[in-house]
């Protein structure tokens, strides 16, 4: 096996670089390259660590042949072209927990420097004046703070802001009813938040949705005298609408540590009274640092040599752990979905896995991101577990997932129903002495079938001299048979036969094999070995 190569293209404490060759990975440190630089190097490589600086682009990606992830040491993928990476197969990482305390504490700083004027505090009495009765601060005690968003850094917020005997409203459309409690905050509305809050903090990624959340209607709806803390992310508040918050005493002080431009090296907010900035500080002490660059490391080298997926923006988590037990039935899932595909092809409109027995302990969403690597690989050379599920919605499948507890006729099992126009068509599998994958039904039919290289899928009328026939004329061909597997519906009826070859079938043998008596379909499979 190659050794696998990464590049680290922004600055990164050390110990980053220290794990990945530790780890086996040849890894090169080049912070600072020019876009155009970057480009001309990054086919060499299988991962990209990255912060901030660096901009994956489509343009980038399109040089990137060898790229399998990109690792983030850090929260935002702002930087990242996601939709271009995941359409190219590519896993994107980043670290969420390591700097989630780092930048919780900037947030409850910005607060109290709001909270106290500290700032402006600070600044008139080291310009010599003495103006204790100018600066009358509030107290937080007994203060309602309001959340927008409630993950990671969110409620680690809501802990230190009831330590410091505040009550905490949360708007966070996934923040259940029982985490609200576990939290020990109240679930709200926005419009709810908006009216409570005596100060509101920020703590959501940006998206289509979040985009503009504080927007001038809004702002318009919170109580006048709020204060507003934002170590998010830049865009999530209409900046010229605060300015006008503040500068009508509606709102009465902001703190942002993050802008819709950066650098902001100019912003109508500065110079503002009740303003207070930071650079993008949420993330800057030295343990966050340290502590980002090693799990992205970690992360990155788990990818590479063991398959394993954590903190991935675009695919299910897989942890190294996991991957060994899982690999089995993501190979039989992959199998399973590549047989849809390559029999039913276009007519699929929706698909349905369901996990029986021992797989249904398991991690299901690798397997089901598996059977659709496998269905799409029909239509694309390029898919993977990635990108399948990008493409499946692209060609508008209805994918749906189903876990039953109970145990079968087979200790394990995983079953793949296709919806098309005729109706529902399914196929299973199990997995023999827990590694190898095995079919056990096709279409409703019991068959007992390896699904490995060349195969053909022969549905005919099951009548007396079919399958000497069918030997005969793959035989005059030069075709060998490899293995014969057979089943049928009922004696005379249906039956179906999977049959291994040495070699691919050519169009003229398999058109003689059409016009054989009683020949209702055949169809040439294609598995990895």
């Amino acid at each position: 096996m190659t050794q696998p190569k990464v590049l680290i293209s922004d600055k990164m404490d050390p110990r980053a670089a220290a794990i990945f060759r530790e780890r086996g990975i040849d890894v090169d440190e080049k912070p600072g390259l020019s876009p155009d630089e970057l480009r001309a190097i990054i086919g060499e490589y299988d991962g990209l660590a990255i912060r901030s600086a660096t901009k994956v682009t489509l343009k980038l990606l399109e040089a990137a042949e060898r790229l399998k992830v990109v690792g983030r040491a850090g929260i935002g993928v702002d930087n990242v072209d996601l939709p271009a990476a995941t359409a190219r197969g590519l896993v994107v990482m980043n670290t969420p927990f390591g700097n989630s305390i780092t930048t919780a504490e900037h947030a409850i700083a910005l607060m109290f420097a709001l909270a106290r004027q500290l700032p402006e505090a600070d600044a008139s009495t080291q310009a010599g004046k003495w103006e204790k009765n100018r600066f009358m601060g509030v107290e937080l005690t007994g203060k309602t703070l309001g959340l927008i968003g409630a993950g990671n850094i969110g409620s680690i917020v809501a802990s230190r802001a009831l330590g410091l005997r505040m009550k905490v409203v949360a708007y966070d459309p996934f923040l259940t009813a029982e985490r609200a409690v576990e939290l020990g905050v109240e679930k709200v509305e926005l419009d709810e938040m908006l009216a409570r809050a005596d100060f509101i903090t920020l703590h959501t990624p940006l998206t289509d949705q979040t985009r503009g959340i504080l927007s001038r209607e809004n702002l318009a709806r919170t109580k006048r005298g709020v204060r507003i803390i934002n170590c998010a992310r830049g865009g999530l508040i209409d900046e010229a609408a605060l300015k006008e918050a503040l500068d009508s005493g509606h709102v009465a002080g902001a703190a942002l540590d993050v802008f819709e431009t950066e650098p902001a090296t100019a912003s109508p907010l500065f110079g503002t009274p009740g303003f207070v900035s930071t650079p993008h500080l949420g993330a800057s002490t030295n343990e966050a640092q340290v502590n980002v660059a090693i799990q992205v490391a970690e992360q990155m080298s788990d990818f590479l040599l063991l398959g394993g997926v954590t903190n991935a923006i675009n695919m299910p988590s897989l942890s190294a752990e996991e991957a060994p037990r899982l690999k089995p039935y993501m190979a039989l899932a992959e199998k399973l979905g590549r047989l849809v595909g390559q029999v039913l092809g276009e007519e699929v409109r929706a698909v349905a896995v369901e996990v029986e027995g021992a797989a249904a302990e398991l991690n299901g969403k690798p397997i089901t991101g598996a059977v659709l690597a496998g269905l799409m690989g029909t239509y694309s050379q390029t898919v993977n577990m990635v990108n399948a599920p990008f493409l499946a919605k692209e060609r508008g499948l209805d994918v749906r997932e189903v876990r039953h507890d109970r145990e079968g006729d087979y200790h394990t099992l995983v079953r793949v129903t296709a919806g098309t126009a005729a109706g529902e068509q399914a196929v299973a599998g199990t997995l023999f002495g827990n590694r190898a994958p095995r079919l056990v039904e096709v279409f409703g039919v019991a068959v007992e079938a390896e699904l490995a290289g060349d195969m053909l899928y022969i549905v005919n009328d099951d009548r007396p001299g079919f399958i000497g026939r069918l030997g005969s004329t793959l035989g005059d061909a030069g075709i060998n048979i490899a293995t014969f597997n057979l089943g049928r519906r009922a004696a005379g009826g249906e039956a179906v036969a999977l049959v291994a070859v040495d070699s691919p079938v050519s169009a003229p043998v398999l058109a003689e094999l059409h016009a054989l008596p009683g020949v209702r379909e055949v169809v040439p499979l294609r598995f990895d070995r």
